[in-house]
């Protein structure tokens, strides 16, 4: 196993991270500076900062409904509620998907470094599956069926907000003022934004869908642990 990837796989960091700490000289194997890519057993002793790694554990991947009103952060500030308040874990765990305080939906927690840059980095183009409502204030006059159409073929062609360009895969208009968007892309806040650039305001945002993972019928608050196939 590639040395970046079993750092990865224990739970420590992304595996670009690790590549960093390797590059910075603070990665040993049995007692030697380590490098890049290098190969390495479970029974290697790796130190990384001076500390044992323990290269064999358990991984774990969880689906978690998050509630509105719930920060994703491994930073923990009092009154403030947290998705990990919600799953009883021991694990050091990674925020797949982070949503901010207003949306709800699918998060996935994981130890595993390198599935979560994985899922996480848009080069990987792994779907993200959204319905979305829109304040119906904020919508113009005319026909229902004409402005639906006019937001969807603007957001498919991609909107331009702070110098960057924000586009979805997919997108189709449900009713009453709600749309379904798939993304590959992975900017902050981006759906929030990019309907902020068409002049409409979202009032709901829920994520239904990452990759072939769905909420499948969790409610709020509820999350179920699943495996995946390397």
């Amino acid at each position: 196993m590639r040395l970046q990837k079993a750092i990865a796989d224990s739970g420590y960091c992304s595996r670009r991270k690790a590549e960093e700490l390797i590059t910075a000289g603070l990665v040993r194997v049995n007692g030697q500076r380590a490098k890049i890519g290098q190969s390495v057993e479970l029974d290697d002793e790796i130190l990384v900062d001076g500390r044992p790694l323990k290269t064999e554990k358990r991984l774990v991947y969880i689906a978690l409904n998050k509630p509105e009103g719930y920060t994703c952060t491994n930073r923990f500030f009092r009154g403030e509620k947290n998705i990990f308040d919600l799953v009883e874990s021991s694990d050091r765990l990674f925020v797949v998907g982070r949503l901010d305080k207003r949306s709800r939906g699918l998060v996935i927690l994981t130890n595993d470094g390198d599935y979560a840059q994985k899922m996480a980095h848009p080069r990987y183009e792994h779907e993200k599956e959204y319905e979305v409502t829109v304040n119906s204030r904020n919508v113009g006059r005319g026909p229902e069926a004409l402005w639906a159409k006019e937001i969807q073929n603007k957001l498919l062609k991609g909107v331009v907000d702070e110098g960057e360009l924000l586009t979805a895969k997919k997108v189709a208009y449900v009713n009453n003022y709600k749309f379904k968007l798939v993304l590959t892309q992975g900017r902050k806040r981006q759906i929030r934004r990019m309907f902020q650039v068409l002049g409409l305001r979202v009032s709901d945002l829920l994520r239904v869908r990452i990759g072939q993972i769905d909420l499948a019928g969790l409610k709020p608050g509820e999350y179920k642990k699943f495996d995946i196939k390397k």
